[in-house]
């Protein structure tokens, strides 16, 4: 089994209060999808924060980034792009015979020596995938007659009559349906 790239030593770090540290960190998180837009498999998921040990806890800072590829909603043409995230969470110490953190699904666990920034990371990721990409600000989408691609130019369909159901609204509009 291989180590995750995410996790970090913090043994003697954690016990000095008031220190502060970079990581840097890199590697694959396999899952992150949505809806609309996924990183891509194998797409390295870079985490860039430094950490602050504060009592009780390490307070951790800084940015998420991740490639991204999805399907725009308007032309279902491919979508590319790269999110970077910032970052401010709090990873709480927590011993079994302890009760809970107060705070607990605000942040994140620490238990033992290692943080493992994977979950911070999947978080911010999943968090600023869009939803609903679209290639262009400007996408004219496909036909709903002929499924062709408006943004290569007219597919040649007749204009769609209106449905006269929505005459009443067009009145209100200052247009009369055809």
């Amino acid at each position: 089994m291989t180590r995750s790239p995410f996790l970090v030593n913090v043994a003697t770090f954690r016990r000095s209060t008031g220190t502060r540290r970079h990581e840097s960190r890199r590697g694959p998180i396999p899952g992150l999808e949505i809806t609309g837009s996924r990183v891509p498999p194998g797409g390295v998921v870079e985490v860039d924060v430094v950490l602050d040990a504060t009592d009780g806890g390490i307070a951790v800072g800084g940015t998420v980034a991740a490639p991204w590829v999805g399907e725009c909603r308007r032309c279902l043409g491919e979508v590319t792009g790269e999110l970077e995230v910032e970052v401010h969470d709090l990873y709480q110490a927590h011993h079994r015979a302890d009760p809970a953190p107060e705070d607990e699904e605000e942040s994140y666990l620490l238990t033992g020596d290692v943080l493992d920034l994977e979950p911070l990371a999947r978080d911010a990721v999943l968090l600023s995938l869009p939803l609903a990409p679209l290639c262009r600000p400007a996408c004219e989408g496909l036909c709903p007659t002929c499924g062709a691609d408006l943004n290569a130019g007219s597919c040649g369909c007749p204009p769609a009559l209106a449905d006269p159901r929505w005459a009443g609204l067009e009145v209100l509009r200052g247009r009369d349906l055809p």
